[in-house]
């Protein structure tokens, strides 16, 4: 124990976004015996709103992986030791080395109190064995990892290593980790241990086998596929069900001919000033929005549950729904108020590439304000869109399709767009929400004279 606190530094997973309690590791950039230096990026990893790079806040030579790629890991749980260099010789015996190594495995807590969760692990497994006699006992280990797990007869059952996401899967499954083989570097019990453990007849392959054509006719294991939520996803469903079962949601829809929005965004394609950025009817309904907002500012606020007040914003950071191989991301535009349009499309083209490359930071994905989804890309006409959670109201834009219209008393093809707008009916009522959804449609049926500046 000594040895860690003197030569071997932990790093524990920090909060990297605003109060998250974990996140997902996707890769490992370092491995144990490479050379890392402070600010070196370390690992990857997924919150519940982006994915981030880590930089070592140490230097010196790695020496243990505590967290495996694809796991999630607790904030404030060690990921990683760092060998500094300062303990001298204290990591170099080869018996008591491997234990040394192996301690920062349990840790999820300060390093300082490493020797608090020993007597921690003895009440939850019922070994009395005195810990500070067995540290230096690297014999102790070996019968542990040879046994099955018939028990711990060694004294080693308050010994076992794993993370505390693991700790939770053995108590829910009723499983004993002093009893669980290990298979994890260094000595830990990894999550597919646990579940081995949990159900013994699936570690040889003829029960699994067997077990197939059960779920599934004829042993065909392709018919059904378990996808883990985690990350980005379960962030997302966890603040869907909650925006939907707190606001009460109203959805109003609006047809609009949306002829001269076509036109106004090629004449947008072929400015000077756009020429470096993506233009596209999406970039006028954003800017349509804007100028709904503008005129009627009620729609930009937020419900305070605790004061039971509706917090008006005099500001507009807009959200933009983005689909993403890790799940529905809504990253925001920042003052997007004071943009004009080449730079609200620039930095809307930004967002959108940020959110597909899983770039984004978290300052991105925070403090939205309200936000624009576009369906149309999928090929759909409307829908009923869920509010971003904190916002009062959320407009979605649906595909661009030819229609027959009746334009200047004449029945013609005109291209026709329909605009849903969902808004929380305690901030917004009938009427406001009415009156923003007819503006946003009056700019898109005339963009060039209803105040849209183009500057």
């Amino acid at each position: 124990m000594e040895r860690q606190e003197q030569g071997v530094q932990e790093f524990r997973l920090p909060d990297v976004g605003e109060g998250l309690v974990e996140a997902e590791l996707l890769r490992w950039y370092v491995q144990p015996g490479d050379e890392v230096a402070v600010n070196q990026t370390i690992c990857e990893v997924e919150t519940a709103k982006a994915a981030v790079e880590l930089p070592s806040p140490y230097a010196g030579t790695v020496r243990a992986l505590l967290a495996e790629e694809g796991s999630t890991v607790e904030v404030g749980s060690p990921i990683i030791t760092v060998d500094d260099g300062s303990g001298g010789a204290g990591g170099q015996q080869s018996g008591g080395g491997q234990e040394a190594e192996e301690k920062p495995l349990v840790g999820y807590g300060q390093k300082a109190a490493s020797t608090q969760r020993r007597p921690r692990r003895n009440r939850a497994s019922a070994a009395a064995g005195s810990p500070p006699a067995e540290a230096p006992a690297a014999a102790a280990e070996p019968p542990r990892k040879e046994s099955s797990g018939a028990g711990a007869p060694n004294g080693s059952s308050g010994r076992a290593l794993a993370k505390p996401p693991v700790r939770k899967l053995a108590k829910d499954l009723g499983v004993d980790l002093s009893s669980v083989t290990p298979t994890g570097s260094g000595g830990i019990v990894t999550r597919e241990d646990v579940q081995r453990a949990s159900a013994p007849a699936a570690e040889t392959a003829p029960p699994a086998e067997t077990a197939a054509p059960a779920g599934a006719a004829g042993g065909d294991t392709s018919r059904e596929e378990r996808i883990p939520v985690k990350g980005v996803r379960k962030r997302t469903a966890a603040a869907m069900v909650d925006s939907a079962f707190t606001a009460p949601h109203v959805t109003e829809f609006l047809q609009v001919d949306v002829t001269r929005t076509v036109e106004a965004v090629e004449k947008l394609r072929e400015r000077s000033e756009f020429a470096d950025v993506k233009v596209s009817p999406l970039l006028l309904v954003a800017k349509a929005l804007l100028t709904a907002v503008r005129r009627h500012p009620g729609v930009n606020a937020s419900w305070d549950e605790q004061a039971q007040e509706i917090v008006v914003k005099h500001y507009v950071n807009l959200g933009v729904a983005a689909a993403t191989e890790r799940g529905l991301v809504v990253p925001n535009i920042k003052e997007a108020q004071t943009k004009p349009l080449p730079d609200l499309a620039r930095e809307l083209g930004e967002l959108t590439e940020a959110a597909r490359a899983g770039t984004l930071s978290p300052s991105d994905m925070s403090n939205g304000t309200i936000t624009v989804t576009n369906v149309g890309v999928f090929g759909v006409d409307a829908g009923t869109p869920i509010l971003n959670p904190g916002e009062a109201a959320i407009l979605a834009f649906g595909q661009i399709r030819e229609m027959p219209w009746v334009h200047d008393g004449q029945l013609t093809v005109r291209k026709v767009t329909t605009l849903s707008l969902s808004f929380d009916h305690r901030m917004v009522d009938g009427e406001l929400g009415s009156k923003v959804l007819r503006d946003v449609g009056a700019v898109l049926e005339d963009p060039e004279t209803t105040s849209l500046a183009w500057g």
